[in-house]
């Protein structure tokens, strides 16, 4: 199993979460999918020794901003993505280490969905942060099968993790 390195950072102010703890968890969840798909991901057939990913912590207003700005959309996100080693057509590895990319996700849309699905606001950033991993992987949803895989497999691994 490679080491999973994890950067986070949280510039939002209402929200002060335990980074170390979803940190620990995300790391949980990326070794589920490991153990589940790694040979269907786009880290099939490489060799390295270290996967690292960011993910920020941030406001919609903020989504909104790097939407129009890097994606042309106009609209805040509660998650986005940039698969920067699924999406690149050279895969850079670099003393055996593998940046997968970022995941930015809006803490305030968390809260507001959480409260939508009655669920726990923790839960449903473990969720989110989960959803992002596996598009980190090279994982989508365009179509209605890929989104029931991709949901389903979020569900169980969350189940494993037990958030």
């Amino acid at each position: 199993m490679p080491e999973i390195n994890i950067f986070t950072e949280n510039i939002f102010d209402n929200w002060q979460i335990n980074e170390k703890k979803y940190i620990e968890k995300a790391r949980e969840v990326f070794r589920y999918y490991l153990s589940k798909i790694e040979n269907k991901s786009c880290l099939k057939g490489f060799e390295f020794d270290t996967i690292s990913f960011d993910i920020l912590y941030c406001s919609s207003e903020k989504t909104h901003e790097i939407n129009r700005e890097y994606r042309k959309k106009d609209y805040p996100a509660d998650i986005i993505t940039f698969a920067i080693f699924a999406d690149s057509e050279e895969k850079f590895i670099f003393d055996g280490e593998i940046n997968l990319g970022e995941i930015i996700i809006a803490l305030d849309k968390v809260i507001e969905e959480a409260d939508k699905k009655g669920v726990s606001k923790e839960y449903e950033l473990a969720f989110l942060i989960s959803h992002g991993i596996l598009h980190l992987l090279g994982f989508d949803h365009q179509t209605e099968e890929d989104y029931n895989f991709v949901v389903e497999l979020q569900k169980k691994a969350l189940e494993y993790v037990e958030v």
